[in-house]
């Protein structure tokens, strides 16, 4: 997990080469020169006093920032009763504030993925809307969990594109993984049924298995990705053992409905968040955490393997509020 270092008059121990430069490229990515959060709110104090018209210029970039207005009120909540209590009088002190609400929200949906050693293989049904990046994180994901030494295996159960197949393949080859694969337009039920009953034979750690790309709207084929489940479930009936709705973040808003109905349909269990890079504002993060109480596993920020970490509360927060001109690396 990634978590963030804070300055202190002693030298901090060298962080991995990895890890500095993952928190170096999600604080670029996500504030471009400086933070939409905090830019230019010290010209908002005269005196240095945190009144009314400071709050309403944070809600305003909050609710613009894709939080959504549920979510940014419950981060305004706390911090008016605050300044009623004359308890922030600086800026430093409302950013403080502010650090500890982000924080309070997205602590509880900052659970890594645990992979049950006993559950062999461990099933990952890998699900989402087309164009969200389900092929690359499946990648990304079996990079991450074979450099902890797991044995990985791959189902192409997207079978409508032949595409999906192909890339999956390289993401294969790439890994050094092996990845299971009918022909296109095959029975996604038969793909995954095959793919696990040779992860069994092999003795696989990890079978993560891929999903066709489906507008959430589209109920005929929703009823279709049950069915995957249904089969994985009478294989094992504790599979699949995790349901990882891949979203987009720059969809904003319209990734909560994304996850309401995908959750709805086959009971998600945990999130990837990708395309961080693709916004300014990653606001759409604290929405689903604060309304949507699921498990956020992992946040991509790029097309690369390294461009793929678990979510950690804290780090987020400081990339949110950090501009990122004064993160090195």
């Amino acid at each position: 997990m990634f978590g963030f270092k804070s300055k202190s008059s002693s030298t901090p121990p060298a962080e991995p080469e990895e890890k500095r430069s993952f928190i170096a490229r999600l604080r670029a990515k996500l504030n471009r020169g400086n933070s939409w959060l905090t830019y230019d709110l010290a010209n908002l104090l005269p005196g240095g006093k945190i009144d009314d018209q400071v709050l309403d210029e944070l809600e305003m970039r909050l609710i613009t920032a894709d939080v959504g207005v549920e979510t940014t009120e419950t981060v305004l909540e706390e911090l008016r009763k605050q300044v009623q209590r004359k308890e922030l009088s600086n800026l430093e002190a409302l950013l403080q504030a502010l650090r500890k609400a982000l924080v309070g929200i997205l602590k509880p949906s900052a659970l890594p993925l645990e992979i049950a050693r006993e559950s062999k293989p461990f099933v990952i049904l890998v699900v989402g809307v087309n164009g969200a990046g389900k092929t690359t994180t499946i990648g990304k994901l079996a990079r991450h969990l074979g450099s902890q030494g797991m044995k990985v295996m791959l189902a192409a159960g997207d079978t409508f594109r032949a595409a999906a197949v192909e890339q999956l393949q390289v993401w294969g080859e790439r890994n050094q993984v092996p990845v299971v694969a009918q022909a296109t337009g095959a029975d996604p039920g038969a793909v995954v049924f095959d793919a696990y009953q040779s992860a069994k034979a092999r003795n696989m750690d990890v079978l993560i298995a891929d999903t066709a790309g489906r507008l959430h709207t589209q109920s005929n084929l929703m009823e279709e990705l049950k069915k995957v489940k249904r089969v994985l479930g009478r294989i094992d009936a504790k599979a699949p053992h995790e349901v990882l709705l891949v979203l987009d973040a720059s969809q904003g808003q319209n990734a909560m409905q994304q996850a309401k109905l995908f959750d709805e349909a086959v009971g998600v269990t945990g999130i990837v968040l990708t395309k961080l890079d693709g916004t300014a504002k990653g606001g759409i993060v604290l929405a689903i955490a604060d309304r949507m109480k699921l498990p956020i596993r992992y946040i991509g920020v790029g097309e690369t393997a390294e461009d793929f970490a678990v979510f950690d509360a804290e780090t987020f927060t400081e990339a949110l509020l950090t501009p990122s001109t004064s993160a090195s690396g």
